[in-house]
């Protein structure tokens, strides 16, 4: 029964990823017809994450009155019906109105889930939950091209996506007496326990320094990924269709990387997962630096998607124990939306420091990112200590 839980979590976490990268792959096809500027998708992309972090912010107390199985389901069913609403649309602002929809299932079912692995499944089976949302980050806009080239409208891209989250939402709403038979204590004393309001959790000691680690982290995974083709092109005069292909190393990386971390984060710890990440990190920013020509460049985007990779899971795999079980769920709607709007506006940040400025400034601006990451990742760690020293 466990096993099969975990089957439909993994599942659950490939329909994360999904819908998260394709209206980037449709845009050049939507933008002509919907007599828009090209601009436009700066605006859905707010729209849906402005949902996004405010239904991650609400999470905790919807998950705490209705339980995590059923949370899931209900915003698995409404990203697939906000999918719909986009294939259906036939104006911007219908994509908007849809936009909100799209946010706020995802905010909701990231937190739900991630919390609920935290607590029940070792730290393996985070970084390979993510690296199933990679996967499905990859299929999204790979379905998506698959239709336009094979001569339907980008309307059907969103509909068979949208299929594949309403069966997927089915194969939910059947689990949901698995998800009853895997509540352990901790879980049982998070549900008695009230829920804490944001004003409470700031006071919490380390609180503060976790939520700006999630926001600095996305802050870089976004912003090496949006801008790596740029640089090379615009600065390291790489062509850009060979650019192209080595942007796509980065997101290799993490996906590659997750999967080889769960052989490894048991024996490390999931604290030692994310200080090798950022150690890893930090040395192939210094590679993009160093004058040895293309394959300075290329090593460095890997080796930046190496160390990302771990980083991500094990601080949200930690959440329990860096505050505990009661308070983990309240604690991680926060962590997802500092996380969502680390994403949001970092990266573009960077493009109007880029140009206003440079685009040189691109691996320092990473290593600016990485820096502090670590120091406030370093505090939290130091809150811990001394926590444990009072209990001891």
């Amino acid at each position: 029964m466990t096993s099969l839980l975990l089957a439909v979590i993994y599942l659950a976490f490939i329909s994360l990823g999904l819908p998260d990268s394709i209206l980037g792959s449709a845009w050049p096809a939507m933008y002509g017809e919907l007599n828009v500027s090209v601009s436009y998708a700066g605006i859905i992309s707010m729209i849906i994450a402005g949902g996004t972090i405010l239904s991650s912010l609400f999470s905790d107390k919807f998950i705490r009155k209705y339980g995590t199985a059923a949370v899931t389901v209900a915003s698995v069913a409404m990203t697939a019906a906000a999918l719909f609403g986009f294939s259906c649309a036939q104006s911007f602002w219908q994509l908007c109105l849809w936009g909100i929809p799209y946010g706020l299932g995802a905010g909701s079912v990231d937190a739900a889930l991630n919390n609920f692995v935290a607590l029940h499944y070792k730290s393996r089976h985070m970084n390979w939950l993510h690296c199933f949302w990679g996967i499905g980050a990859t299929a999204g806009p790979y379905i998506m091209g698959l239709c336009l080239t094979s001569g339907l409208k980008w309307n059907s891209g969103y509909q068979v996506i949208g299929m594949m989250q309403i069966i997927l939402a089915i194969c939910l709403a059947f689990s949901l007496p698995l998800w009853k038979t895997k509540k352990k204590e901790g879980e049982a004393k998070a549900e008695r326990t009230k829920s804490l309001s944001l004003r409470e959790i700031l006071r919490l000691p380390g609180a503060k320094a976790i939520f700006t680690a999630f926001f600095l982290y996305c802050a870089l995974e976004s912003t090496a990924g949006l801008w790596a083709s740029s640089y090379m092109v615009l600065y390291k005069g790489i062509n850009s269709e060979t650019a192209a292909k080595w942007a796509s190393l980065f997101y290799l990386g993490i996906t590659a990387g997750r999967f080889l971390s769960g052989f490894i984060t048991e024996k490390l710890g999931d604290k030692n997962m994310i200080r090798i990440g950022q150690m890893i990190a930090g040395m192939g920013i210094v590679s993009m630096l160093l004058p040895l020509g293309n394959i300075s460049m290329l090593s460095g985007l890997v080796l930046v998607g190496l160390g990302c990779a771990p980083i991500y899971p094990s601080l949200l795999h930690e959440t329990p124990d860096n505050f505990g079980a009661e308070r983990s769920q309240s604690i991680m709607g926060v962590q997802m939306a500092c996380a969502y709007v680390g994403t949001t506006f970092m990266a573009p940040f960077f493009g109007f420091l880029a140009e206003k400025i440079d685009i040189s400034l691109y691996p320092f601006y990473l290593m600016i990112l990485t820096v502090l990451m670590t120091a406030m990742m370093e505090m939290m760690n130091d809150v811990r200590g001394k926590r444990l020293k009072k209990v001891i």
